[in-house]
């Protein structure tokens, strides 16, 4: 097995399909690693008024089919444009006026900007076959054969541009792609043409050819970008050419830098006893009886009881009773008969009547009654002479 330009040739039918497959991986892996990551950002190349343009021929621009341009058509200094119709153009067509003129002159300052870039990086001459590259200026030296799937990786930047230096001619193959991730923009993405382009059939295209002479667009492309000779032809056949636009990069959004919001809108939520459940019934509870408050009862006894009243003994009466007679006989022992003692006097203590429960202290005592007094024992005593 020869490896010739980064493809594999079979020499021998007896080799070994997953021997094939080793070998396809290690090409693929070496043309990955022949293309560094672009050192410092690369400025995109000016098109000026050569922008505007879909397709641009030095000679002649021909199509066959329903071809498609989304954007400016025009030749200069040829005059000749042929197949429009059928083909189909959406922008404006100039044919050797002042327009395509200036639009060539653009072009070739765009063409010599592009290859004075210094490369980041070497290509071999295949590219693609699942491999990814990120921004950046690549050059190959002489031809370039873009095949199966081909990734750019604008790794989160817009801006980022991707240069493709071609020595001599640039080949796709059919049903090829080239994909753009991660922000890449088709704007952004030029292929310097040393000789001539050719793309094949039902390729996925991205990007701006700037071909020294023609252009050869095969049956059944997609292409988001231009095709633009500056000496030699633009062929077409039914064809999609749509000239990119390129987003601008994103501003931050103001979210993104607004200040905090005030404590107001993030403050806790309210205490939980404004959702929780209804205070306890004892705050609403009606006014304890007074009763409970009230003062104590005045003691029912509020001073000392009345002195008693004592009744001395009454004099003894003095009963004048019938005048002693005189006995000329002998006089009798007289017969003394002793008073009769006076009681004593019976001392009554009154019982202070109980003071109702309900009376207040403020209420006087209760009267005390004296004792009756007592009456007096009359005595009678004889009186001998």
């Amino acid at each position: 097995m020869n490896i010739i330009g980064g493809r594999s040739v079979l020499s021998h039918v007896n080799y070994s399909w997953p021997a094939t497959a080793l070998v396809l991986a290690v090409t693929v892996a070496a043309l990955v690693a022949s293309a560094p990551a672009a050192s410092g950002a690369v400025a995109a190349v000016g098109l000026g008024t050569a922008g505007s343009f879909g397709v641009l021929g030095g000679s002649t621009v021909t199509n066959t089919g329903q071809s498609v341009v989304h954007g400016d058509l025009g030749v200069s200094p040829g005059t000749a444009v042929t197949g429009f119709a059928p083909g189909i153009v959406t922008g404006a067509e100039h044919r050797a006026d002042g327009v395509a003129a200036g639009a060539q002159s653009d072009l070739t300052t765009a063409y010599n900007v592009a290859a004075g870039e210094s490369p980041s990086g070497s290509v071999g001459p295949f590219l693609g076959a699942g491999a990814t590259i990120v921004a950046g200026v690549y050059n190959a030296t002489t031809s370039l054969d873009v095949g199966g799937a081909l990734t750019l990786d604008g790794q989160g930047n817009p801006d980022a541009v991707f240069i493709f230096q071609v020595g001599s001619t640039l080949v796709t193959d059919s049903a090829s792609d080239v994909i753009l991730i991660n922000g890449a923009q088709a704007c952004h993405v030029f292929w310097q043409v040393g000789s001539s382009a050719t793309l094949g059939t039902h390729s996925a295209f991205q990007g701006s050819v700037l071909a020294l002479q023609s252009i050869s667009v095969q049956t059944g492309d997609t292409i988001n970008g231009r095709m633009l000779a500056r000496n030699g032809a633009v062929t077409l056949d039914d064809d999609t050419i749509t000239v990119p636009g390129c987003a601008a990069a994103p501003t931050p959004s103001p979210t993104m830098t607004a200040p905090a919001p005030a404590p107001t809108t993030t403050a806790p939520a309210p205490a939980p006893t404004t959702t929780g459940p209804a205070s306890a019934p004892t705050t609403t509870a009606p006014v304890p009886v007074p009763t409970t408050t009230a003062p104590a009862p005045a003691p029912t006894t509020t001073g000392p009881p009345p002195a008693p009243t004592t009744a001395g003994p009454s004099p003894a009466p003095t009963t004048a009773g019938p005048a002693p007679s005189r006995s000329t006989g002998p006089v009798p022992r007289s017969t003394i008969t002793s008073p009769v003692p006076t009681p004593a006097a019976t001392t009554t203590r009154a019982r202070p009547t109980p003071t109702p429960t309900t009376a207040r202290t403020g209420m006087s005592p209760a009267l005390t009654q004296s004792a009756p007094t007592p009456t007096p024992v009359s005595a009678t005593f004889a009186v001998t002479g």
